[in-house]
């Protein structure tokens, strides 16, 4: 009876290690199946989210290239046409005083193109390369004024006296007149423009900093002394 009670201890023993052994095994494979499938499924997303990226890489590098290359199209057209009303009274000048001096139209846009300033004589150029290479007079200052829409009042006017051979000067006078004008007002307008955009710095930068260096300071003085 003694031998089969040691007998039972001992397997006991020797039993319970294994089992332990076992439920550890089993533990770990559990786990390790648990943590497989969200790797695999991290996976998963992984690669939907490159596929994703890259599709977003090769459709988005055209769009936003088109929206910069389209602000800055718009950009340059809005400096282009800045400097072109700027600069369209000086050439008006010589165009009244070449035309005054006996000039034809064609001749008289010739004398601008050699003397205007550089965003006109760039317009006065292309319609005297555009009649060297066959294109009449007419066609070619037309197309140079629905290019540069600012150039379409004075290409009238040209055109006027090209036909009909009207007297130019005066039409060219009062086109000056009025592009300085709006010259001068466009002027005003920005000047009165400056105030408002003074209101961000002066009260957001300025007033905090004269309250930080001379407000606080007396504060904290008066404070310490209580």
């Amino acid at each position: 009876m003694v031998a089969w009670v040691l007998g039972a201890a001992w397997g006991v023993a020797l039993a319970l290690p294994i089992a332990r052994r076992a439920a550890r095994v089993d533990v770990a494979a559990r786990a390790t199946s648990l943590v497989v499938r969200p790797r695999s499924r991290s996976r998963r997303v992984a690669i939907r989210s490159a596929w994703l990226g890259a599709w977003w890489r090769d459709h988005s590098d055209g769009v936003v290239l088109r929206v910069v290359r389209s602000l800055h199209s718009r950009r340059g057209a809005r400096g282009v046409d800045a400097a072109l009303a700027r600069d369209l009274p000086v050439a008006i000048d010589l165009l009244g005083v070449a035309v005054g001096a006996g000039c034809t139209p064609y001749l008289a846009v010739e004398v601008a193109a050699r003397w205007s300033p550089a965003t006109v004589a760039a317009a006065f150029d292309d319609v005297m390369r555009s009649c060297a290479l066959g294109l009449d007079f007419e066609h070619a200052l037309d197309a140079v004024a629905r290019a540069r829409p600012r150039l379409r009042p004075l290409a009238d006017a040209l055109l006027a006296t090209d036909r009909l051979g009207v007297p130019v000067g005066r039409v060219l006078a009062r086109l000056a007149d009025e592009d300085r004008t709006a010259l001068r007002r466009a002027g005003e307008a920005h000047a009165r423009r400056i105030p408002v955009r003074l209101l961000f710095p002066l009260v957001f930068l300025v007033l905090p900093a004269f309250v930080l260096l001379t407000v606080v300071p007396g504060l904290a003085a008066g404070l310490g002394r209580l």
